[in-house]
């Protein structure tokens, strides 16, 4: 955990996100790292579906994950609150940038015959994402998070990419409508019923 200069002694800590980005905004970094914290688990799935299933097995999720609280770390000075999903919406917007660079670098250095994946413990020798200080990597190594993974993995893909845009990107229905080319009315009826299933696979799951 980072060390927090500018934590206060006996002060209270928030808990809530908007005061852990104000907090993390001035200087904190036990607020920055609390902030990451609590949405790790959330932008791992979600990186882990923007990726095409082509590209699972080239680029390292946990890398990708990574390298966009990086780059949010670096951004977050800029970052303005607009309401409760804003700032997940902008740790996305990031992660789709974050794919895109590491896709296009993989292909360019798969031309030249050099490593592929970001710096990390399992692969001392790639590239280095930006010099900064960031969480642990928890949550990616969860047992809860590796099953819920499996679930998604194990429902049609059309039910899938309507909880993956509805419950971890936090699209409204309209957004999805647009999205996905579809009628609000059928949004909806399809978050209903993948969740549905879901549900139905969980059940079955914790009955094995």
């Amino acid at each position: 955990m980072w060390n927090d200069s500018a934590r206060e002694p006996g002060r209270v800590q928030p808990t809530t996100s908007f005061d852990l980005l104000e907090r993390a905004k001035n200087g904190s970094r036990q607020a920055a790292s609390d902030l990451f914290e609590r949405y790790r688990r959330r932008l791992t799935l979600l990186v882990r579906y923007k990726v095409a299933p082509e590209w699972r097995a080239r680029l390292d999720i946990d890398d990708l994950v990574q390298e966009t609280l990086l780059r949010a770390y670096r951004d977050l000075p800029g970052f303005t609150y607009r309401g409760p999903s804003s700032f997940f919406h902008w740790l996305s917007s990031i992660a789709g940038h974050v794919i895109a660079d590491a896709i296009r670098y993989h292909g360019r250095v798969r031309r030249e015959g050099r490593p592929t994946h970001f710096r990390s413990p399992s692969n001392p020798n790639g590239p280095e994402p930006a010099d900064s200080v960031t969480p642990s990597r928890v949550f990616a190594q969860e047992e809860r998070l590796q099953r819920l993974i499996r679930l998604l993995d194990a429902l049609p893909e059309n039910y899938r990419e309507a909880l993956v845009l509805a419950k971890f990107e936090g699209l409204t229905t309209a957004e999805m409508a647009a999205r996905l080319a579809i009628s609000r009315e059928a949004v909806a009826l399809l978050v209903f019923r993948a969740a549905q299933r879901l549900r139905e696979l969980i059940r079955r799951d914790e009955l094995q």
